[in-house]
């Protein structure tokens, strides 16, 4: 894992080479730029690029600053970027401190709509609930995000939030496109409704209540308590949601606090942490509690973002006689093309994983 330092340092090496990219830029993108049905997206994740064109459609040319299976709280500035930023009409960001190599990126663009307040410039966050917001701020405690857990994506319904913020973006960049970019909102947000909770409950409750239900933490409990036709709700879920109850209410292990909000939509727990604390190397002791942990509880899962050193996820479940789960947390790797792919993956993977550490304890044997 990068540090802070060197990223910082390959900061100031932006000035020497914008000036000539700026040229091979306009080269390139001469007629594209001022074309008012293109609207020029820069984004620092890859989720949030796919969320972009899920809602700007054929309007939006997007580019992402952070690669794919890049640690995004790593990211290396490069000239390319801030040139990228300079041109854009609309820049998204978590706006939290996941991206700290955010602000000497803007500064070195100098393209006033897309900075801080200007009215380019995006929040994920906004809006959106934050989970994990400490009550002080100790740095003793590893790399805490002092405004609360910025792995906002790894919630569907957060997810909504945020494409709702990006398309708020878009309609003030480009108002004569509006209708369009509300018509793809909902048309994304109703997929992931029925991608979460299954055709069946969408047509009969309405997405939006079902979201509403589910973003209190009361919606199995509600299902559970009502019936349709004799039978409990409960029984009609699908989508996502029937599929992670091979998980519901189970213990894993996770790398990182990357899973906060997949842990509350789902159901599921991080029980311990591969890191100590967030960002700080795990050492050898505290690798052996771990393993004990693991063994002791029939901990048979070890869920981890594919950044990490696969070598080392993969020595710690072996060790703790477990499965290691090792999924992208972006789009554009390992054949996820899309946001709904992405969900897919992790679902699909976690779930194979927990019944199949289920088959081996009926059968008697550790997991």
């Amino acid at each position: 894992m990068n540090s802070l330092p060197a990223v910082l340092t390959a900061v100031v090496l932006l000035a020497v080479h914008v000036d000539s990219l700026e040229g091979q830029y306009r080269e390139r993108h001469q007629h594209g730029r001022h074309d008012p049905e293109h609207v020029s997206v820069v984004t620092t994740q890859p989720v949030y690029a796919a969320l972009a064109r899920e809602v700007g459609g054929e309007h939006v040319v997007v580019t992402s600053i952070a690669a794919p299976a890049e640690d995004p709280h790593f990211v290396r500035p490069k000239p390319s970027f801030a040139v990228d930023i300079r041109h854009a009409n609309l820049f998204v960001t978590t706006g939290l401190d996941l991206e700290l190599w955010v602000p000497v990126l803007l500064d070195k663009a100098g393209n006033a709509s897309v900075m801080e307040g200007g009215r380019g410039y995006v929040t994920a966050h906004t809006g959106v609930r934050l989970l994990e917001i400490p009550a002080s701020i100790d740095r003793s405690a590893g790399d805490v995000h002092v405004f609360g857990n910025p792995h906002l994506h790894t919630d569907p319904l957060r997810t909504i939030q945020i494409a709702r913020n990006i398309a708020t973006g878009l309609r003030t960049v480009a108002p004569e496109l509006a209708s369009d970019f509300d018509a793809n909102l909902a048309a994304f947000s109703d997929r992931v409704h029925r991608r979460l909770f299954g055709d069946a409950l969408v047509n009969l409750l309405g997405g939006d209540l079902l979201s509403d239900l589910a973003l209190a933490n009361r919606l199995i409990p509600f299902l559970e308590g009502q019936t349709y036709e004799g039978e409990p709700l409960v029984g009609r879920l699908g989508g996502w949601m029937e599929v992670a109850e091979a998980f519901r209410g189970k213990d894993m292990i996770c790398y990182h606090k990357n899973w906060v909000y997949f842990e509350e939509r789902f159901g599921v727990r991080c029980a311990e942490y591969v890191e100590p604390k967030p960002g700080i190397s795990p050492t050898p002791s505290h690798v052996a509690k771990l393993v004990d942990l693991m063994n002791n509880r029939g901990i048979g899962v070890l869920l981890a973002a594919s950044y990490f050193d696969r070598r080392k996820v993969e020595s710690v479940a072996s060790r703790g006689n477990a499965e290691a789960v090792i999924v992208p947390l972006n789009p554009g790797v390992a054949g996820v093309d899309d946001y709904f792919g992405l969900v897919d993956l992790w679902v699909h993977s976690l779930a194979a994983a927990f019944e199949r550490t289920t088959v081996v304890v009926a059968a008697g044997r550790a997991p």
